[in-house]
């Protein structure tokens, strides 16, 4: 098995205690498209309009492409067998390191589900994928993600214009013990 398999098998299927993350398929389309129409899900965004089903459509594929070009991306996330959303790790044009981005469901915020996915997605970035540094990219408006990534050992870099607003960029480097 060569590294690159051993390494897609690694980061491909992983679980926390209470978390499945597995690759993005198809039929999870009808999931995303409802997560995405969700306002207090967008309400962060610069223009807190809910995706409309083809772009939902689009972004499942941008992230089915993402693991067949890079063998990493964002993970669909499982909680007791039922999706709750979808993050990981990304490239990102234009930014040294990983970027991190995760989208759950409403109904399961406020129960440390984003705390797991976070470490669980730290966990691959600084193991098998030996990664040097992880950005978060989080809006001013989203105080709660914010608390997750420094929870997390993320620190404040610097603030950054993306797609037409304010965002704070966020950085993780690998634990030095």
């Amino acid at each position: 098995m060569s590294e690159h398999s051993q390494q897609h098998e690694a980061v491909a299927s992983r679980r926390s205690s209470r978390l499945v993350l597995r690759i993005p398929r198809p039929d999870d389309l009808d999931f995303l498209v409802a997560l995405f129409q969700r306002p207090e899900l967008v309400a962060h965004r610069p223009h807190p309009r809910p995706d409309t089903p083809e772009a939902s459509a689009e972004r499942l594929a941008r992230d089915i492409a993402h693991w067949r070009q890079h063998g990493f991306g964002r993970w669909a996330i499982e909680q007791s067998g039922a999706l709750i959303g979808f993050g990981g790790l990304t490239v990102k044009p234009g930014v040294e390191g990983l970027n991190l981005s995760y989208h759950l469901d409403p109904t399961s915020w406020g129960r440390g589900f984003a705390s797991e996915f976070v470490a669980e997605a730290l966990a691959v970035a600084f193991g098998p994928l030996r990664a040097s540094r992880v950005i978060g990219l989080v809006r001013p408006a989203n105080p709660a993600s914010r608390r997750v990534l420094e929870k997390s050992g993320f620190v404040f870099e610097r603030e950054i214009m993306l797609d037409g607003a304010s965002t704070q960029q966020l950085a993780r480097y690998p634990q030095t013990d």
